[in-house]
């Protein structure tokens, strides 16, 4: 089959133009039958993939189907209930903390050493394997390497070099590409039923992010939000103006984070302190406070992740941006990702030199570094401003 027509049926829909890694899991899990190929399974997956290619899919299609008698039909009680975490075999890790800390691998390890109550198997899938720091990849280790008869273990990172060696070597690899657009187009039309033009436009400017596409697809404030993006760099004319960007981009991306998290976190404390017995009379645990505490400051990683996540959006609608501009700078003829700007595109490139450009992709780039390594987000962005603007 081909990316850009054919899909996979039951639990791997979602996997568009990962023929090869469909089939690689489809033998394993006939492996894992009583009459299979047992050399096509293993304890220890790895899927790697770019951002928004699918490799959380389908490292949960992969636990579906490993559960599902009939190999991953996609409509029984068992496939519905693993791919939405609820199946009682299956635990799906998503952190919206900044890191998996050593006590919650711990709890994934004590878990896995469980035998399968209902499935063929206890599966563990973490989507940000990327995220788990060296005590907590310490902690994972012993674990992958003496695993309980039942158990697999399926990691999720965007490349195998964002795992530690020692896991690493332990895991079979499972290198996910990045779909065309035609097949992301085609996916938003027959999944979401968005207008074939809309889908076309939305699968070109997300540049193979399934997510993206489709929040772009589904939503006119995230177009809206991306065309002002789009049309900062010629408003940066001056000190002011680049400053006063800069302050815009971070109080949009709190407000944005806040917008996911406000409810969220009012529900999380209130259940937490039902559960710790204030508000009732008694006496209450010794380290309720504490707990509170944690649960403050758990929530403010994640609002911060959240954050994080909705500036490196806008760093990466810049780099379409710069990248459109050097693509008419060198004369490479490559297609414009952003061909409904093309005339903004043109007045940038015939402002300046393609080495201005690279200077100014490698500023985006610095940028994104900066954020990673906790630089102020308001510092980071008002620096990549300054470089980007061309009045001085």
């Amino acid at each position: 089959m081909n990316s850009t027509s054919t899909f996979a049926d039951g639990v791997w829909t979602e996997l568009i133009g990962q023929d090869r890694v469909v089939e690689v899991l489809q033998r394993a899990v006939r492996g894992a039958g009583a009459d299979g190929n047992r050399h096509a399974m293993t304890h220890a997956w790895l899927f790697t993939g770019p951002p928004g290619s699918g490799r959380s899919n389908a490292a949960r299609a992969f636990a579906a189907a490993l559960q599902c008698q009939f190999g991953g039909c996609g409509d029984c009680n068992t496939c519905l209930t693993a791919l939405s975490g609820a199946h009682p075999d299956v635990t799906l890790v998503r952190t919206e903390q900044l890191s998996i800390g050593v006590d919650e691998v711990r709890d994934l390890v004590r878990r896995s050493a469980m035998a399968p109550t209902l499935g063929r198997y206890q599966v563990l899938v973490v989507e940000d394997a990327d995220r788990i720091t060296e005590r907590g990849a310490d902690a994972l280790l012993k674990s992958i390497e003496e695993p309980a008869p039942r158990t697999v273990w399926l990691l999720c990172a965007p490349t195998s070099n964002d795992v530690v060696a020692t896991i690493r070597s332990r895991c079979r690899l499972m290198e996910l590409s990045t779909p065309s657009t035609a097949a992301i187009a085609e996916l938003l039309q027959r999944r979401d039923g968005v207008e074939p033009q809309l889908a076309g436009f939305a699968a070109r400017v997300a540049q193979g992010h399934i997510g993206r596409a489709r929040a772009l697809a589904r939503s006119e404030t995230a177009r809206a939000r991306r065309a002002d993006v789009l049309a900062l760099p010629g408003r940066l004319t001056s000190l002011g103006a680049c400053l006063s960007a800069a302050a815009s981009m971070v109080d949009a991306a709190t407000e944005e984070a806040a917008a996911v998290t406000s409810e969220l976190d009012a529900r999380e404390k209130a259940e937490l302190s039902e559960a710790l017995g204030f508000g009732t009379r008694g006496a209450r645990p010794r380290n309720a406070q504490a707990a509170l505490r944690e649960l403050e400051d758990q929530q403010k990683a994640r609002a911060k992740r959240l954050q994080r996540d909705a500036l490196d959006r806008v760093l990466t609608e810049l780099t379409a941006f710069y990248r459109d501009v050097l693509a008419i700078q060198t004369g490479s003829g490559a297609a414009l990702i952003n061909a409904e700007i093309a005339d903004a595109i043109g007045i940038a490139a015939r402002r300046g030199s393609a080495d201005a450009t690279v200077a100014r992709l490698d500023a985006i780039l610095a940028c994104r570094t900066a954020l990673e390594t906790n630089v102020a987000p308001l510092l980071a962005m008002e620096s990549l401003l300054l470089a980007l603007a061309d009045w001085h």
